[in-house]
């Protein structure tokens, strides 16, 4: 029993259909070698499939481009005119842009004023006013970000003065508070309070003798070191 005539038509299951597309791409590339080895032919295939994927073969001794040359050269078609014209007005297009944005640039400078009606001096003195408030809001955004800064690093700076100085004042008044007795060997020789800094205060003390009534009942020396 033969198989079914296939009718040609589009496969509207998108399974099916790229199934039957990957079976036939590879039964036309080995038809495409197998021309190419028995009959020495050159052949070139390009496919695209309708997700958009590329599949091509080119002979072993030739080129793609060369066989389209040769193609052009045999049907008189050039293929490349109309992208060629379409890049080149594609340019045209990037050359009048930048003429126009040079042209501004030196209207901004103050240059090429000549032949400029008043209409368009308006306009260019509006743009300008524009562009002078943009770069003075920035210029104030930038001011009062250092500005807030270098309070933050001020007051920063303050707080640790402030910190160092209550320090000091402790240290201060715990050595103002521990005071020693230097013993100097002798009853009869001077006491010497210190204050834990650089006052050194030492009294002498003679003692009351009851047989001296005629004498002071104590002598005091005091000397501030």
């Amino acid at each position: 029993m033969g198989r079914g005539k296939i009718v040609i038509k589009k496969i509207e299951n998108p399974t099916n259909r790229q199934v039957t597309y990957s079976k036939r791409r590879t039964g036309i590339m080995k038809k495409a070698k197998e021309l190419t080895v028995l009959c020495d032919a050159q052949v070139s295939i390009i496919m695209f499939s309708s997700t958009g994927k590329l599949s091509e073969y080119c002979s072993p001794s030739s080129e793609t481009k060369s066989i389209f040359d040769r193609y052009q050269q045999v049907t008189g078609i050039n293929l490349w005119s109309a992208q060629y014209e379409k890049m080149q007005n594609y340019l045209n297009h990037l050359k009048e842009i930048n003429r126009n944005l040079r042209k501004e640039i030196r209207q901004r400078m103050g240059e090429g004023l000549d032949g400029i009606g008043i209409k368009e001096l308006r306009g260019l003195e509006q743009n300008l006013d524009e562009a002078l408030k943009v770069v003075r809001e920035r210029k104030y955004h930038l001011i009062g970000t250092q500005t807030d800064t270098y309070k933050k690093k001020l007051k920063s700076a303050q707080e640790a003065h402030r910190n160092l100085l209550q320090d000091l004042e402790i240290e201060g008044d715990q050595a103002a508070y521990g005071y020693a007795v230097e013993d100097t060997g002798s009853q009869d020789g001077p006491v010497v309070l210190a204050d834990g800094g650089s006052h050194i205060y030492a009294i002498q003390v003679q003692p009351n003798q009851p047989n001296l009534q005629g004498i002071a009942y104590g002598f005091y020396d005091l000397r501030l070191a």
